[in-house]
């Protein structure tokens, strides 16, 4: 990313951060929230969320309806995927299934199959807008805060975090209703940095590119990334200067104190070398791996960031509509960077504390449709990883059956009968609660954490 791209996007995200509240927004009581400073220090968890925009198919994760499904469905599976295997726990072993057991044999990750949204269904609300306004704020409630924004109140009242917390909050995906403010005000200095997969530097200055210099510049301490601060030097002894002689504010004297070190800071990260991951490295040519590449460099390079949000640029959009034929080779790519991201983890011994958690706005119907391709549904699968300090990883959590009543594109999974079910909004509650909110479910108008 260019400095000049870097400076749009986070202009753009901090405006939107900042634009003043409607009147028609809710607060939230944030005096009832349960704050256990203990169990947040014991966890020392920090977060990796991943959403899969457009609403991801759940058949990758759960093809155990799927002969009922090809019996029913108005076009044949069988027919048009290249391939469609059942792996022992079902998974959809051409749709990155193997990799789905290996993680699951090792004790790295729990499915949650059934996740459905029983509110939605009654509203009749399949809606990307609206689903993920809903999913990222964790409340029915769509004018409220989103949830990093929650936490970020909630942790700087706390003073677990404050100005000299470093990045606690990253993104890689630019704004979103994870950051969404609603009628919460948070510190300036404590909101998201916006970062991309090559960990491009955000405080370097400079004013010429670097064909500009002459040969013999080049080899000047602070021409380039090869140097101790990536400041032209000129152009750097002047702008402290005028900070200096200009500027009363002492927020903003600091803020041009602390420039250079969150330079050097980015750089350390940037040059932290992934260790040889054997048959679990990095697929190549993935700008979706070298994001979660970067992403755990971050996190495991600074303790201070809790909480990474990202997409899966790179992988394309999962609102599989029609030809949903390359959703097969999306979510191998999806599962074999998971397994190569908790084996980059593991290797660091960071996968006590770090947790990945992977989910969407909705899941898909499974009628595959005369466009060859699904509609939207209800009932999604939640993908945990990692952050075995706190988390008892379970396998595969969660039943389900067909709902074939109605016309033929209303072939709908749905939880069994007596199965272990969550809301949609549980995924926040349990992303709260790992943070050591004891009663999440202030936050998400009732609905508790999954069981891990």
């Amino acid at each position: 990313m260019q400095r000049r791209s870097f400076i749009k996007l986070s202009f753009a995200a901090s405006a939107s951060l900042a634009l003043p509240t409607l009147s028609s927004a809710s607060s939230v009581d944030y005096s009832q929230v349960t704050f256990d400073k203990s169990t947040y220090e014991d966890n020392d968890a920090q977060v990796i969320m991943v959403y899969l925009y457009g609403g991801a198919s759940q058949l990758a994760g759960n093809l155990t309806n799927l002969d009922e499904i090809e019996e029913k469905s108005q076009s044949s599976y069988e027919s048009y995927f290249r391939g469609i295997t059942k792996t022992a726990n079902n998974f959809w072993q051409e749709a990155g299934g193997t990799y789905m057991e290996d993680m699951v044999a090792d004790g790295d990750m729990t499915v949650f199959r059934t996740c459905f949204s029983q509110v939605r269904e009654n509203h009749n609300n399949k809606s990307h807008g609206s689903c993920t306004n809903q999913n990222q704020k964790g409340s029915f409630d769509e004018s409220r805060a989103g949830i990093v924004t929650n936490m970020t109140k909630i942790l700087s009242d706390a003073a677990v975090i404050d100005e000299n917390s470093v990045m606690p909050f990253v993104t890689m995906e630019g704004d979103s209703n994870f950051y969404a403010p609603g009628s919460t005000t948070v510190p300036s200095y404590l909101k998201a940095v916006g970062l991309n997969e090559n960990l491009d530097n955000p405080y370097k200055r400079y004013v010429r590119y670097w064909y500009e210099y002459t040969s013999e510049e080049r080899q000047i301490d602070g021409y380039n990334d090869n140097n101790s601060s990536g400041f032209d030097p000129a152009f750097n002894t002047a702008m402290n200067k005028m900070a200096q002689t200009k500027n009363r504010n002492k927020k903003i004297h600091d803020a041009f104190a602390k420039r250079e070190p969150l330079s050097n800071f980015i750089k350390s990260i940037s040059n932290a070398q992934t260790p040889d991951l054997g048959d679990d490295a990095y697929p190549t040519r993935s700008t979706f791996a070298k994001r979660m590449e970067a992403s755990i460099k971050v996190l495991a390079n600074n303790p201070d960031t809790k909480v990474l949000t990202m997409n899966t640029g790179g992988l394309g959009g999962w609102d599989d509509h029609n030809d949903a034929r390359e959703y097969v080779t999306r979510s191998e790519n999806l599962f074999k960077t998971l397994k190569s991201a908790m084996a980059h983890l593991k290797a660091l011994k960071k996968d006590n504390n770090i947790a990945i958690m992977v989910f969407a706005e909705f899941g898909r119907n499974v009628n595959l449709n005369s466009a060859l391709g699904w509609d939207h549904g209800n009932l999604q699968n939640f993908y945990v990883l990692g952050g075995k300090k706190y988390f008892t990883h379970r396998g595969v959590v969660g039943e389900t059956v067909l709902d074939a009543t109605g016309s033929v594109n209303r072939l709908y999974m749905k939880p069994k009968e007596g199965s272990e079910e969550y809301e949609h909004l549980s995924i926040a509650a349990t992303f709260y609660k790992v943070f050591g909110i004891t009663n999440p479910g202030v936050l998400t108008g009732g609905y508790g954490a999954v069981n891990l």
